[in-house]
């Protein structure tokens, strides 16, 4: 009899690359994490394709480039059309199960302007089923506290705030008001135990979304002191913001605009006046909250090694996005920056893996972990995919026809929160950027805005922009072709393998 085949898919949110210990983050203490790398494979140049959090994930679950399925930004509606990873798993007889969120906002034209959904951030994507959702506003999460008999203060969102009267909002090693127990982390684990437990011999698929390291930076006992601020790694930006800002129009409004507020709870104060002690602080405070995961997912492995089911069970750890924490003055996942699109990437296959505990240093992509987990278990990526599956990445290294280099985009149209669009004096759909990098260079195109160059062997932190450099003029238009080029090649395509002849419909194999 053929074994079943499980797949656990954990996505946590802003999880920046560089905090893996697998990849130099020898700081951290992630004993489950470590076990999944030595068991799997840690990919190293991936990233996700787009930030934040609701076009990252669009990009992940329907495995389309922002381009494509165009939930540009936070609040913009994910047209129903597109297959995603819920709808695709139904089709080969999975039900997919979710917890956590997806921050998807529905198509206008499948409801009315008077849902619900339209007044947050952003609720489920179509064809999962919630088992522990956390949206909208985190309900779900809240209502498990008062059930547990904790007494929500009257704004709920003050178990954030630090311990203590007479605490100050901002960078703090002081824990949370809420016990690690009731955490946002435990009720996300809570609620994948439960799930498991009521699974029986079916086999299953599960997204197992956490929030943390997520805002807001602060950590419940002990996790709050259980990194030094002096371990932490060193700070990525000039001698002074303004210095920064003098690199591009876009960045000069983000290191203007950015509030502490969005990242600690009740602060205040523009996130470019932070020092490297509260930088320190807020990565030592960012570090703990990774463990906490850390240490809620060997609650989940433990269950799978208990019942049998660890063998038979394909587990991917990913981030939606990355993280500035700091880094060249910025606080979240915004722009063109490195820290904001690295994110980690490991995946162990059911049984042994031939390449158990390597890294791959191979382009990958948030598009490709849709193809991979459909093609694992027998199904087939949408022809619109603009993602390959890694599962050769798993078994024999790279294909010979592999990606050169690394794409993603970023839209910073207004929202309600934030209107870059307006300070920049640019149309609605002007206010965009698309990278393309590989190992030597990264070109940063820009709709209505001048573009960047850097020479990543030269400059790896992107400090100095090459792009008005008559001498890398070549370098600037070689890279705008690829750019170009990469675009026409990925443009939509669910039809286009079919055409009609006298004969009759014929499908092109691809």
């Amino acid at each position: 009899m053929a074994r079943r085949k499980n797949v656990l898919l954990i996505v946590v949110d802003q999880w920046r690359a560089d905090f893996v210990p697998a990849l130099g983050a020898g700081f951290l203490r992630t004993p489950n994490l470590d076990r999944l790398c030595r068991e799997g494979v840690t990919f190293r140049n991936h990233v996700t394709n787009a930030v934040p959090c609701g076009p990252a994930r669009a990009s992940l679950l329907t495995g389309l480039y922002l381009m494509n399925h165009r939930a540009v930004q936070n609040t913009v509606p994910l047209d129903s059309r597109h297959m995603n990873l819920g709808k695709a798993l139904r089709h080969i007889g999975y039900d997919p199960a979710l917890i956590g969120y997806t921050t998807s906002t529905p198509d206008p034209r499948t409801t009315g302007a008077r849902d619900p959904r339209f007044t947050t951030l952003g609720d489920l994507m179509e064809g999962f089923r919630a088992v522990g959702a956390f949206e909208p506003s985190m309900d779900g999460y809240f209502g498990w506290l008062a059930q547990k008999g904790y007494a929500l203060p009257e704004k709920r969102e003050d178990i954030w705030l630090p311990e203590g009267e007479d605490s100050v909002p901002g960078a703090t090693d002081r824990p949370c008001r809420i016990p690690a127990e009731l955490s946002d982390t435990a009720y996300f684990t809570e609620r994948a135990l439960t799930y498991l437990k009521g699974k029986g011999d079916k086999p299953w698929f599960l997204h197992l979304g956490y929030w943390r390291p997520h805002p807001p930076f602060i950590a419940p006992a002990p996790y709050n002191t259980m990194y030094s601020p002096a371990d932490m790694p060193a700070l990525h930006r000039r001698p002074t913001w303004q210095e920064e800002a003098a690199q591009h129009p876009l960045l000069d409004f983000y290191l203007r605009g950015i509030s502490q507020g969005s990242f600690f709870h009740g602060a205040g104060g523009a996130a470019s006046a932070l020092d490297e002690a509260a930088i320190r602080t807020m990565r030592a405070t960012y570090a703990g909250l990774i463990t906490e995961v850390d240490n809620a997912l060997g609650e989940v492995f433990d269950y799978l090694d208990a019942t049998g089911q660890w063998d038979d069970t394909m587990v991917i750890f990913t981030s939606d996005h990355g993280e500035q924490l700091g880094d060249h003055y910025l606080l979240g996942k915004i722009g063109y920056h490195d820290e904001s699109f690295r994110i980690p990437l490991v995946v162990k296959e059911a049984g042994a893996s031939p390449r158990a505990g390597e890294i791959e240093s191979a382009f990958t992509e948030s598009v490709d972990v849709l193809p991979t987990i459909l093609e694992w278990l027998g199904g087939e990526a949408p022809r619109a995919c603009d993602g390959r599956s890694i599962l050769p990445l798993l078994q024999d290294g790279p294909p010979a026809d592999w990606r050169e280099h690394l794409f993603y985009e970023y839209d910073f149209r207004d929202v309600h929160y934030s209107k870059p669009e307006t300070a920049l004096g640019l149309g609605l759909d002007d206010a965009s950027l698309c990278v393309v990098q590989d190992e030597n260079w990264k070109y940063v195109h820009f709709s209505g805005l001048p573009p960047l160059l850097f020479d990543l062997q030269r400059d790896p932190q992107q400090f100095d922009n090459l792009a008005n450099d008559p001498a890398h003029a070549a370098i600037v238009a070689e890279y705008a072709q690829k750019a170009l080029s990469h675009r026409m090649r990925h443009a939509e395509r669910t039809l286009t393998h079919f055409r009609a002849t006298p004969g009759g419909l014929e499908e092109r194999n691809p």
